[in-house]
């Protein structure tokens, strides 16, 4: 598209395959050459889960757009801090959640908004995989951003009640698999199962309504 104008990375070598790939594009290695460049409008964070709060608040406050691949932020008052900065500044502040421009989705959120599907009483969702298994966030953190943007979306509610559960296998602290389940004042629900120790690859997204399922 023309918008890459820099790379900011630590770690030296992968700068130097990124100009390879990328021959047009600047490198540097400090965080704080990006926020000083008056030319830069926006950053996108591509970082570990736990780092994007402090670098898109810096980020903010200096001024720039900011794209944030998901999740937000780890604690809900870090998320809402974010939010009042931009807001206060006037600046768009976006999350990754990409699946919420999949033709398909865009498609089956179509087909709820206009009745096609008649009152929708259950959604649910599996994300499920063999790895990349993290150390920054547990698999809620990891998987389930994006399920949880696309039901939130279909629903156009916030829910009533949230439970979660998971399961820790290889480190006692981080979860491994988890299931969440949504309820919402409308009646409908939803469920959300997620797992980095699934034999083989899976994403599904079901919606059940009245008339018919979306797929």
């Amino acid at each position: 598209m023309g918008a890459l104008r820099i790379i900011c990375d630590k770690n030296e070598n992968a700068l130097v395959n990124y100009k390879q790939q990328y021959p047009d594009v600047e490198g540097c290695l400090a965080f704080n050459d990006l926020l000083r460049r008056e030319e830069l409008q926006g950053i996108v964070i591509a970082t570990p889960a736990e780092t994007h709060f402090l670098l898109a608040r810096e980020a903010l406050m200096a001024g720039k757009h900011v794209y944030v691949e998901k999740p937000l932020v780890l604690q809900e008052y870090e998320g809402e801090e974010l939010i009042q900065l931009a807001a206060e500044r006037d600046l768009t502040l976006m999350v990754g959640h990409l699946l919420q421009y999949h033709p398909a989705f865009s498609c089956l959120k179509q087909m709820v908004t206009t009745g096609d599907l008649g009152r929708v009483n259950y959604i649910y969702s599996h994300r499920l995989n063999l790895g990349k298994i993290r150390r920054e966030e547990n698999i809620l953190w990891s998987f389930a951003p994006h399920d949880i943007s696309m039901i939130l979306s279909l629903a156009g509610e916030e829910p009533e009640t949230v439970m979660a559960t998971g399961g820790n296998y290889l480190h006692q602290r981080i979860a491994d698999v988890t299931t969440t389940h949504l309820e919402f004042s409308s009646g409908l629900k939803s469920h959300v199962f997620v797992s980095w120790l699934h034999p083989y690859k899976e994403q599904k997204l079901v919606v059940v309504g009245e008339k018919n399922g979306g797929f």
